[in-house]
């Protein structure tokens, strides 16, 4: 992990890769792939993290087209796939097979806090992927300093389960080898998966991912942050009891995350404060902060907040504005819902875009799929809108659907009882470890 980057950081400066530069990386999950990610980082560039096995062509073209990047490193395995690239490529396994018969001399090119680390291309709400940069300073903030390095010291064991195009990645990867820890990266097997979990003391993950798992199957972990999507309290409860449990909540857009709070079994589940360095502001519609226990937009300010979007001023200037309440920082507005609890912690209530009205009020599509979870024995729960009708889904299917919907009907009033409730054996899941919503959606349709 010291050589094999030097050798990459060679090829892209022989190939005009300077400081600053833009590099695509196709990869497949393995050694080389990492060795690729430090390499561009020692040339003082940028990486641009593409899954080789599932990125769409449609998708793959139209990232290069919009960042151009100067080079992209592409695996082995995904080499059939760089007819589709528009610009200078290099296959990553190639040039680490050259070390032995090539020597070379250890330096790297010094990158500022200021500069870009990577971009993330993600597609949120609008289907159309657009890349967020994301800066060194805005990396190292939550991954040196706790709690964000999730305790990690040499000879701590790290997994590396998730897509390298999901920012969480970096929090695996990045977080462990910055603070010393031995990075394990998992198979494409379930079984692969298992094993990797039941050796190592961290995990990062997203709730869906974890869902499905016993804790007691894997005594060994010590540490567990999930983010991405809301977690259930049933399963921050089961895995708080075993391990220290992180509930993390943030955008790609604010680093990864900028809230972590560490849950205590058995008490309210919140999403807990800012990270080191770090605010969040609960805003109304005339930015102005609203009282404690009062719902607003939340806003993010701070040393997490990344640069922009890559090409796409305008909309940056429209959701990076300039932060009234640290003078000479941007705030971010992450288009979720929440609100402040007495004790300083934060609650997240959903997204903006995923209030729903239904016989003309006002539904939270998150909150009812939290009904549902407060059903014994269900362990994966989601809600969506179809026409005009709430459909939920729930896992396990051999729980009786009458069970589901009393459980429901217990806590929320009768508009937000989901007029259809189809139990499924998993939650389908996104390449990113989260639910499938445009899978549930057509199933939803077939069912009906």
């Amino acid at each position: 992990m010291d050589l094999m980057p030097l050798h990459v950081r060679a090829l892209l400066k022989a190939r005009g890769v300077r400081q600053g530069s833009l590099v695509a990386l196709v990869g497949q999950r393995s050694v080389p792939q990492v060795a690729a990610i430090l390499g561009i980082l020692r040339a003082g560039a940028a990486y641009i993290p593409l899954d080789g096995d599932i990125t769409r062509d449609e998708t793959l073209q139209n990232i290069m087209e919009d960042a151009q990047p100067a080079f992209v490193l592409i695996s082995k395995g995904c080499i059939s796939r760089a007819s589709l690239l528009s610009c200078p490529y290099g296959c990553i396994e190639d040039v680490l097979d050259s070390i032995k018969d090539n020597p070379i001399q250890p330096v790297l090119d010094f990158s500022q806090g200021s500069d870009t680390a990577y971009i993330i291309f993600t597609s949120g709400t609008t289907g159309k992927p657009k890349g967020v940069m994301v800066n060194h300073s805005n990396v190292t903030n939550l991954l040196a300093i706790a709690p964000g390095n999730l305790h990690i010291v040499p000879g701590v064991k790290v997994a590396q389960l998730l897509n390298i195009a999901f920012d969480m990645c970096a929090w695996e990867t990045l977080g462990c080898l910055m603070n010393g820890g031995t990075l394990y990266l998992r198979g494409p097997r379930r079984a692969d998966w298992i094993n990797v979990m039941k050796t190592v003391d961290v995990i990062v993950t997203t709730p869906s991912v974890l869902a499905p798992h016993d804790p007691k199957d894997f005594p060994n972990v010590r540490v567990v942050a999930t983010a991405g999507e809301p977690c259930p309290q049933s399963l921050a409860d089961k895995w708080a009891a075993q391990a220290t449990f992180y509930n993390c909540c943030g955008p790609t857009e604010t680093t990864i995350v900028n809230t972590m709070h560490k849950h205590i079994p058995y008490t309210p589940l919140s999403i807990g404060k800012p990270t080191a360095n770090n605010s969040v502001y609960i805003l109304d519609e005339y930015l102005q902060p609203v009282p404690t226990g009062t719902p607003g937009v939340m806003w993010a300010g701070g040393n997490g907040i990344s640069k922009g979007y890559l090409g796409l001023d305008e909309l940056t200037s429209k959701r990076y504005l300039t932060d009234p309440f640290l003078p000479g920082r941007r705030m971010y507005n992450t288009g979720d819902i929440g609100k402040w609890r007495e004790d300083g912690s934060l609650d997240h209530l959903g997204r903006i875009d995923d209030q729903v009205k239904i016989k003309g009020f006002r539904v939270e599509l998150d909150g009812v799929s939290v009904a549902m979870l407060s059903c014994p024995d269900v362990t994966g729960a989601c809600t969506i809108l179809v026409g005009d009708e709430l459909v939920g889904f729930y896992a396990p299917p051999n729980i009786n659907t009458n069970d589901v919907q009393t459980a429901v009907c217990k806590i929320l009033p009768w508009y937000s009882v989901p007029a259809k409730l189809i139990p499924v054996r998993s939650l389908p899941l996104t390449k990113n470890g989260k639910i499938d919503k445009v899978v549930l959606k057509s199933i939803a349709i077939s069912h009906n």
